[in-house]
């Protein structure tokens, strides 16, 4: 019988499913189960998105092959936004859409490294990404990010890792998945010196950038550093923020020398993003400017009452929170995340994620939860739920 690729072997199974099941035990005695693992957008597009979409899915133009990098508009438009949002000229040569950001992240690494080279991730990790490394036989070399440290990488920790060899490219996330950290400029700025001392690639994923607290804050200045932004691979998801996931539509932006490797991937990958998606965002990135600005007060909104939330949870840290994340430090000594999540799946109905999810032994401390599907009604009643959690066999008859 022939066998499967032993890399993919290796590679852990999507966890969101597997941790879903938990809920089936839940009896609902707190109220209605609430799925907060998966980072999903908290609301539908407007109906004018729909319309566009309804209007570019029965434009038989939109079933036609499309040019590999992108369609040109939406290109134009999207290279005008970076601008504006950096402060820095992007041309529209640099950019390429994508089948959604984890595509994007793969493109990127099969454009910068092969199998038996590194990479540096932060851990804990957005498990994609790491499943991604295995699956190519790129060695996730793991970068800590500390609670003490808000969960920011240090620079120096990266240098000497970088220092042991074999590292392709350094790899940044924020708003952090799955901690919600959100990297100083000044941090993105020190990493983007690190590469080009180093001869790495940086990738910042920016997936979660349109949920920033702060309005208007330019997240970094590397775009506005030529010899940084030769370095310099950067992620976006415009299905997060215009909510169509379901779309698969992201965006990565690479200097001029290396967008050739990156068609020859997108060539073997996507052939062109889902075009019906992109010629709705060409007319949303020009209308829906107040549409995402309000739906980011919501996101900041919901970011608040997962704090409030979190006050009378009887021994529940949050010690990291942003964009749709916080990440929660447990008060069950001696008792893996994994544990503590199904407990509170199965007795309180509230799906979070272990943080061994997204890390080693030592994320067994947390879990990640995923608000931003949740309305803030929902939100309020989760310290509640949370407070009388105890974790054994007699669990159930413990009341609220």
């Amino acid at each position: 019988m022939p066998h499967a690729n032993p890399l993919v072997l290796d590679t852990g199974t999507p966890p969101i499913p597997e941790a879903g099941a938990w809920l089936a035990a839940y009896r609902g005695e707190y109220g209605p189960a609430l799925r907060l693992s998966q980072a999903a957008p908290g609301m539908p597009p407007p109906p004018a998105m729909l319309e566009q979409l309804a209007r570019a899915a029965g434009d038989p133009a939109t079933a036609a092959y499309g040019p590999i990098n992108g369609d040109a508009d939406l290109i134009e438009l999207y290279a005008t936004h970076v601008a504006d949002v950096y402060g820095a000229r992007v041309k529209p040569s640099d950019i390429a859409v994508t089948t959604g950001c984890n595509q994007a992240f793969m493109v990127a690494l099969m454009a910068v490294a092969k199998a038996g080279d590194a990479i540096l991730l932060p851990e804990p990790w957005y498990f994609n990404h790491e499943m991604t490394t295995r699956m190519l036989g790129i060695e996730a070399r793991p970068l800590p990010c500390r609670a003490e440290a808000g969960f920011v990488p240090d620079v120096a920790e990266a240098r000497a890792l970088i220092g042991k060899g074999g590292v392709k490219a350094i790899v940044l996330v924020t708003p952090n998945n799955p901690t919600g950290a959100i990297y100083p400029p000044a941090t993105i700025l020190a990493f983007a010196a690190l590469a080009v001392e180093s001869g790495c690639w940086l990738i910042v994923d920016e997936t979660y950038r349109d949920f920033l607290d702060a309005v208007g804050a330019r997240p970094h200045d590397v775009f506005a550093d030529a010899d940084m932004r030769a370095s310099l691979i950067q992620l976006y998801s415009f299905s997060k923020s215009y909510a169509i996931p379901g779309h698969r539509l992201g965006a990565l932006i690479a200097p001029a020398h290396l967008m050739p490797e990156v068609g020859k991937v997108l060539d073997c990958l996507q052939i062109c993003a889902p075009r019906v998606g992109q010629r709705a965002l060409t007319w949303a990135i020009s209308n829906l400017a107040t549409w995402r600005e309000e739906n980011r007060r919501v996101m900041v909104a919901r970011g608040k009452a997962f704090r409030d939330t979190m006050r009378d949870t009887n021994g529940w840290s949050i010690r990291s929170l942003g964009a749709y994340f916080a990440y929660v430090e447990h008060p069950f000594a001696g008792t893996t995340a994994t544990d503590v999540a199904k407990a509170l799946a199965m007795e309180r109905g509230i799906l979070a994620l272990p943080g061994t999810y997204f890390g080693s032994a030592a994320q067994g401390r947390y879990l990640r939860f995923a608000f931003g599907n949740a309305g803030v009604g929902q939100i309020a009643g989760v310290g509640s739920r949370m407070a009388k959690l105890r974790i054994g066999a007699k669990t159930r008859s413990v009341g609220s």
